[in-house]
């Protein structure tokens, strides 16, 4: 196991296979199941969670959630493609989520270095929970980011669910959503240059100039540019836009502060914050 787990090509194909195994589980549970589409899609898709959860247990390892973030929406969205007809809001959907998850899930492989690394924020809650972890990790690692994302590809899945079709104004919200992976690759490509030649406690330069989260600020646009484009196509399917929200309040309530008390135990973290917005990378006033 320990071999295993040291290998970062040997990691890759588990890993590979965890979520094959894991997509084939809720393949089968969403045909077993005799209910309305989302309810199926929502229980096959706990499955799948659970499946990875048991393999995150097998190795000691919860990051082999990881890319569930970004694989689950792509391959729940071309299920959900399968047989049906691609109109114009079908296409933009599936070119928005497609880009945004292969570009999430490179940046995930690039930062990769096998199952023996395991995401610091998930060290730190099994330091701080204790007994409770294995509770904790199920929960607050697994299922929570799930029903979260859950809720944010349902939109798109209620477009190829429906007849609902584009108008002109479904493109306004399409090129937020491919912008905002723009935003959240090139946030990602500074840092990791960053990283590599790491000069300060704080990267003072592009999007991170004024920001201190703007790959955050792109995973937040590009849900709301995901369910824009479907409500604006069917207004009274407003209450889509939830998963949004709630992938919003996540990040806001959650991510950042976490992120950010990590970066309070360095020199300089208080002047830092007060010279830079927590997600918009536009200049702040003094």
């Amino acid at each position: 196991m320990k071999k295993i787990k040291e290998n970062r090509a040997v990691s890759f194909i588990v890993i590979f296979f965890v979520y094959v195994i894991a997509a084939a589980a809720g393949f089968c549970v969403y045909n077993a199941l005799g209910l309305v589409w989302w309810l199926k899609l929502l229980i096959s898709d706990i499955a799948a969670t659970v499946i990875t959860f048991i393999f995150s247990v097998i190795f000691k390892n919860a990051s082999v959630y990881d890319p569930y973030w970004s694989v689950q929406p792509i391959v729940i969205l071309f299920a959900c493609a399968v047989g049906k007809k691609l109109d114009l809001l079908r296409i933009l959907l599936l070119i928005a989520v497609t880009f945004w998850g292969v570009r999430l899930t490179a940046n995930w492989a690039y930062t990769f270095k096998g199952l023996d690394h395991q995401d610091w924020r998930y060290t730190m809650l099994k330091e701080k929970t204790g007994t409770f972890y294995p509770v904790i990790n199920f929960i607050g690692i697994h299922l929570m980011p799930t029903l979260i994302v859950y809720g944010c590809i349902l939109p798109a899945c209620y477009a190829f669910q429906s007849d609902t079709e584009a108008n002109l104004f479904c493109f306004i919200p399409f090129v937020i959503s491919i912008g905002a992976v723009i935003l959240q690759g090139t946030a990602d490509i500074q840092m990791h240059r960053y990283r590599k030649n790491r000069t300060g406690n704080f990267m003072r330069t592009g999007l991170w100039k004024y920001s201190r989260h703007p790959n955050y600020l792109g995973e937040i646009l590009m849900w709301w540019g995901v369910a824009s484009m479907v409500c604006v196509a069917c207004p009274d399917k407003w209450f889509l836009m939830s998963g949004a929200l709630t992938n919003t309040i996540l990040f806001l309530t959650v991510s950042i502060p976490m992120a950010d008390n990590r970066q309070a135990a360095k020199d300089g973290f208080s002047e830092y914050k007060k010279q830079t917005r927590m997600l918009l990378p536009i200049k702040k006033r003094q």
